[in-house]
């Protein structure tokens, strides 16, 4: 075990020692597909990183114990689910340390990390060290630099991530052989760990050959023309991503036979980073920093062209651009409006129901004001705007019955469905219309 050094604050470190020694970094669940990219990314740099994919109630139970059930549902999941790992006995736990986001914004989740160490204490495992990873300079730990190779890792497995997510949810609903989409985002899961841990294939130069690679690959898996529902899903970060979070909502929607679009985090990133725009707009600062946060920007769209133009190439419906969902807004909701998922939550609404994902589900924890405000609180003005959007919100809780929430979204879905057994009608009575037209010019030959 190293030795525990403590900083001036008395906050247990993660030093230099820690890291030689190979303590395990526990990470909790968000992104399957994404963070399984991400963790070869940390590998790549030393760090003994590992990703916890542990389900059941059992994780409600065990945050519930030691985070007050008042704090919101992610924080209790979030905690609940590195206790949970801490007390399985899997692990040694004089060389074991954790590690979680921590924004730094008006969010709740900028204290999760001092509910965590308060969870610990009052689990008896005040030795095990917190990493926070964080971009804002909240806190710093000998043992754990963000450098820039591991920030270009990052933004590559997201963006890889995004695109496999995007692609499989376009073709998995359709496909003909089961469970081939699945298998495909496994396939290049590995392959991109690997890359990473070879050092390769995360720079710029190369994501453009390898988004094409990644979409001609999902485009030869044979899908049938099926029609069928198309479902949105927006909210809270963790809650909208996160199986864990969400009573596993992507599959329960895809056993409805519906095919379900989330969208992608990097929009979700350059949400975070035209924020600090903002408020310089808006309040006024540093104009250094403006210049920086619009370099990081203008980096995060460029992303954004290859996932459009690989995407777009291989007949797969493309993200849309930050900036054309930012302008879903204008004359809306103000850009102040930031907390949380802010503006953005509204704005992705509007994205999808223009982009044929009319019917969304709007997922947020219970108590979560910020959501509730833009996302719950927008629904009857985004129905103004587009009156085909056909919206539930479903607020996620520990004492929240997963039926009740199933019941109300088959709700949504049956409206959804009335829709769509219209326009097929619609459809094919204009074929019939063609048919007789056709027959009756041939007639009068």
């Amino acid at each position: 075990m190293a030795k525990l050094v403590y900083d001036k604050d008395g906050r247990l470190m993660y030093t230099k020692e820690m890291n030689d020694e190979g303590y395990k970094i526990l990470v909790p669940m968000m992104m399957p597909v994404h963070f399984g990219i991400l963790m070869d990314a940390f590998r790549h740099e030393g760090y003994n990183v590992e990703l916890l994919d542990t389900n059941g109630p059992e994780i409600a139970q065990t945050g519930l114990k030691y985070v007050h059930n008042d704090t919101c549902y992610p924080a209790i999941l979030v905690i609940g689910q590195l206790i949970n790992a801490l007390e399985s006995g899997k692990y040694d736990l004089n060389k074991t340390a954790l590690m979680i986001t921590q924004t730094g914004g008006g969010c709740r989740a900028s204290n999760y990390i001092h509910l965590l160490r308060k969870g610990l204490k009052k689990a008896g495992l005040e030795q095990i060290p917190v990493i926070s990873l964080n971009l804002s300079g909240l806190e710093k730990n000998p043992g754990f630099k963000i450098s820039l190779p591991l920030i270009r890792r990052v933004i590559a497995g997201l963006v890889y991530g995004d695109v496999l997510m995007s692609v499989r949810n376009q073709t998995k609903p359709y496909e003909v052989n089961k469970g081939e989409a699945d298998a495909l985002v496994l396939k290049w899961q590995n392959k991109l760990a690997k890359d990473f841990n070879e050092g390769k294939n995360y720079r710029f130069k190369d994501m453009s050959r390898i988004l094409d690679e990644i979409c001609l690959e999902f485009s030869q898996i044979k899908k049938t023309d099926e029609k069928k529902i198309r479902v949105g899903v927006v909210g809270e970060i963790y809650v909208k991503y996160a199986r864990l979070g969400n009573n596993d909502l992507e599959q329960f929607l895809y056993d409805q036979g519906c095919e379900v679009c989330l969208p992608g985090v990097m929009g979700f990133a350059a949400f975070k980073i035209d924020n600090r725009i903002e408020d310089i707009k808006l309040y006024g600062g540093s104009k250094a920093k403006k210049k920086v946060c619009e370099l990081m920007l203008d980096y995060v769209s460029k992303t954004e062209d290859m996932m459009i133009a690989s995407t777009t190439k291989y007949g797969f419906q493309p993200p849309s651009k930050y900036a054309h969902t930012k302008s879903l807004i204008d004359g809306v909701i103000g850009f102040g409006s930031k907390m949380g998922e802010g503006w953005l939550l509204t704005a992705e609404m509007l994205e999808l129901a223009e982009t044929g994902f009319e019917n969304i589900v709007c997922t947020q924890p219970f108590g979560c004001l910020p959501n509730h405000i833009n996302g719950k609180g927008m629904i009857r003005r985004i129905k103004e705007i587009n009156p085909k959007a056909n919206i539930v919100a479903i607020d996620y809780d520990p004492g929240a019955p997963r039926v009740n929430q199933e019941n109300r979204i088959k709700l949504m879905l049956a409206v959804a469905r009335e829709e769509l057994d219209k326009r097929v009608s619609v459809k094919n009575d204009s074929k019939k219309s063609k048919k007789v037209d056709r027959r009756k010019i041939l007639q009068n030959k």
